[in-house]
């Protein structure tokens, strides 16, 4: 696949090589020169924890679902 670079610089990713990749608009990459060649990587601005931290909907909070899951913690 080629992609012409404009008069500023830019260069648009082939559709099929961002579906593939997973690169989604306002993804931040990251450019690099390899021997001659141009290397563009993803940007991991959030570790895999952080990025599904939060999503989870829980209406009774976190330690009513523990017990829930788990039952009530038994004191000594």
């Amino acid at each position: 696949m080629k992609a012409v670079v404009s008069e500023k610089g830019q260069v648009t990713i082939p559709k099929q090589v961002r579906d593939r990749l997973g690169i989604v608009p306002g993804q931040e990459l990251d450019f690099t020169d390899e021997d001659g060649r141009l290397v563009a990587r993803k940007v991991q601005d959030r570790g895999p924890v952080s990025a599904v931290y939060g999503i989870l909907d829980l209406p009774s909070g976190t330690d009513a679902t523990i017990d829930e899951l788990r039952g009530p913690a038994e004191l000594p």
